[in-house]
């Protein structure tokens, strides 16, 4: 047993007809309840929702071309028109409808004709006269056209008529009125073209009933005068999309059945083949970023009246800011994300202040491929983002249009970089904290005011994170620098107590002591121990000075043979000395800061991994570079965390040693380098300044030797 269409459609009517009759009910017995009871058009909306119903009701039983039906459907169609007349009472134009009234009794009578017109049908389906039956179906066909033309004509006379003020009362009544004519003018047209009832647009009329019930009860409370139908930006997205898949299947058949008719014996074929390959098209297509991004742009243009639905982007980027747990971006990262969501950019690049002004790199998000030199943007540059505050659509620059006269300040690599489409500058108290540089969307389009304004708060909403997070890192800095200081003013005064206590013991050695052998070794003993106390009290003290170092002429191989010596029991440290070199400096803290470079490479590397300590010089610096094959660090390790005190990639690690290197490089008149590759490994290099060259800029200062 095979089911064909016609019973689907009957089947998916029934159920429709018996929706459309439940939700009327509904609709009438809360207009009972709630409806305002000084509407004129109360009672009246109260009966036709009832009939609608029992209209509704009598199609899923017998039909829509059932006798029983169309009488139902008469008196359906009366009573709306007795609504429509009473919804010209609410501003009082029913007093002066002279020359309307005779078109509502016009429409009454006509539609009184259509129970008639159904009797005398079933009469002739009886005898089996099948030219009548035809002849009266035709006549009951165009008398409906005539009522839902004639009906939709008050309708439009019901509003243009109306003030602004019933205007909003009238329209969810004249709407709902305006939908059941339309589709009935629509139903009837095809089937008097046709010459029988078109059974798929039958199975719709219960749809039609349930989507007037709606409106209707809402028209019933002046209350609902305020409300507005607004769909959201997705859902009208949605619809549009529907929308563009419905016309292009339409056009599909159409051009299909079109084939099949012109090319005789092969149409088939053809129609078979045309079909495949347009799905198939419409596959690879639909999916595609650039068909959304048009369809996006296409909706904001045309169908709302801003560019942006303002809610759902505020609540869009809070959630991409404060998603830090899940996301694994930092707020850096996340910040260049929450702006390019904004203009459906695929990629971004975060540049800040520099030391010297200028912007540099610091944060990436999806646009590793992206060149960005050393410094990005000039001072100049960056003073006039932070001066006047205004997005740069660079298409407008490299086009020639200078707005604020950032053109001839633009770098080279962004103008030769066309991949690159917007400067968003990142304001906080008319200070700059960062700009945002957004790569083009998939969707060619150009900034307006809409996009400017939105970018423009985005990026101060933005810039008070960044700089409250760098206000937070300058707070912990500071605490734990405080804390620091606590603690070693107390291993300071514990250790100048020890110094005074030896001190006093050498001199009272000195004056007291009876045996010159005794006394002798005593004094070398207490010597040395005054010494090293009295060091460790310098370096202790350090941070920050450089007055306190001493400039001699140390030699770097045999410190490194010294540290290496250390570590020779519990790791391979191998000293490569490829030439000798001297260098000026403070031999206590040489050999400090190449112990904190060893020990740091051999916590990074496997056990027994050899480090490497490679001695060399240029003539003007003597250099110690410290290798290892351990873990490596990232990038961005590199550039915000090793130099910062106290953040230490290792288990209960302080953080100070690499920041004393470099401080302690620094004070010497040095420098310290690293290179870094994740899994690879890592070379520090120490740069210090030359005995030799010293001696040459300063022979009457020349530094007294060190034996090492």
């Amino acid at each position: 047993m095979t089911v064909d269409a016609a019973d689907w459609a009957t089947v998916i009517g029934s159920l429709l007809a018996m929706a459309g009759a439940t939700l009327c009910i509904v609709a009438a017995g809360w207009i009972y309840r709630h409806g305002d009871s000084q509407r004129p058009d109360r009672q009246a909306a109260i009966c036709a929702l009832g009939l609608t119903a029992a209209w509704c009701v009598a199609t899923a039983a017998n039909g829509p071309a059932s006798f029983l039906s169309q009488v139902a459907e008469a008196a359906r169609n009366l009573a709306w028109l007795v609504v429509l007349f009473r919804l010209f009472a609410n501003d009082g134009r029913d007093s002066s409808m002279a020359p309307i009234r005779p078109v509502v009794i016009a429409l009454a009578i006509t539609v009184c004709f259509q129970p008639l017109l159904a009797f005398v049908a079933l009469n002739f389906l009886s005898t089996g006269e099948g030219r009548g039956l035809a002849l009266t179906t035709q006549i009951s066909f165009l008398l409906n056209i005539l009522v839902a033309v004639g009906a939709l004509v008050l309708v439009h006379n019901l509003y243009v008529g109306a003030s602004l003020i019933s205007r909003k009362i009238l329209r969810w009544s004249a709407g709902a009125l305006a939908l059941t004519w339309a589709f009935d003018l629509n139903f009837y047209t095809v089937a008097y073209l046709s010459g029988a009832f078109p059974t798929e647009l039958a199975a719709l009329r219960g749809l039609v009933a349930m989507l007037i019930a709606v409106p209707i009860a809402l028209g019933a409370r002046s209350s609902s005068a305020g409300l507005h139908f607004r769909p959201s930006r997705a859902v009208a997205f949605r619809l549009l999309s529907l929308l563009v898949i419905g016309l292009y299947l339409l056009g599909m058949i159409a051009i299909a059945r079109s084939m099949n008719l012109m090319m005789g014996d092969i149409g088939r074929l053809a129609q078979i083949g045309f079909v495949v390959a347009a799905s198939t098209l419409v596959l690879l297509w639909l999916p595609s970023q650039k068909l959304r991004g048009w369809m996006r742009v296409t909706l904001a243009k045309h169908f709302f009246q801003h560019r942006y639905d303002y809610r759902a982007e505020w609540l869009r980027f809070n959630a991409t800011i404060g998603a830090s747990g899940t996301s694994g971006l930092t707020l850096q990262e996340r910040a260049v994300q929450a702006v390019a969501d904004i203009t459906d950019s695929p990629a971004g690049i975060l540049l800040v202040p520099a030391e010297g002004g200028a912007l540099e790199l610091g944060a990436r998000w999806q646009w590793s491929s992206l060149k960005v030199p050393a410094l990005a943007l000039s001072e100049e540059l960056a003073s006039l983002l932070e001066r006047d505050n205004f997005i740069v659509a660079l298409d407008e620059t490299r086009a020639g249009i200078d707005r604020h006269g950032e053109a001839d300040l633009m770098p080279e690599w962004l103008k030769h970089e066309t991949s690159v489409w917007a400067l968003v500058p990142l304001a906080h108290f008319d200070r700059l904290v960062g700009v945002v540089a957004l790569s083009r969307p998939v969707t060619a389009r150009s900034l307006d005011w809409e996009d400017f304004d939105l970018l423009r708060v985005v990026g101060q909403q933005l810039a008070s994170y960044l700089a409250e997070q760098k206000g937070q890192q300058a707070l912990m800095e500071a605490s734990r620098f405080d804390e620091f200081n606590r603690r070693i003013a107390f291993v300071m005064h514990d250790i100048k107590n020890l110094s005074s206590q030896l001190s006093l013991l050498l001199r009272n050695a000195e004056k007291h002591a009876d045996k010159p052998e005794f006394r002798a070794d005593m004094l070398v003993t207490l010597r040395n121990s005054a010494d090293k106390l009295n060091n460790l009290l310098l370096r202790l003290n350090r941070y920050g000075t450089e007055n306190v170092m001493r400039r001699d002429r140390v030699d770097l191989g045999a410190v490194a043979r010294q540290v290496a010596a250390r570590y020779e029991s519990t790791h391979p440290v191998t000293v490569v000395e490829t030439c000798q070199s001297e260098i000026v400096g403070d031999p206590d803290a040489t050999e400090q800061a190449m112990a904190h470079l060893v020990q740091n490479a051999i916590e990074a590397s496997d056990p027994g991994a050899d480090v490497f300590i490679e001695i060399s010089s240029d003539g003007l610096m003597g250099r110690a570079e410290v290798i290892d094959s351990g873990s490596g660090m990232s990038p961005h390790f590199l550039r915000t965390s090793l130099f910062r005190p106290f953040v230490s990639s290792k288990p209960g690690g302080f953080g100070i040693g690499a920041y004393e290197t470099r401080e302690l490089a620094r004070a010497m008149g040095g420098r310290l380098e690293v290179e870094s590759r994740e899994g690879l490994g890592t070379r520090f290099s120490l740069y210090l300044p030359s005995y030799a060259t010293a001696r040459l800029q300063s022979p009457s200062e020349t530094p007294r030797a060190e034996v090492a």
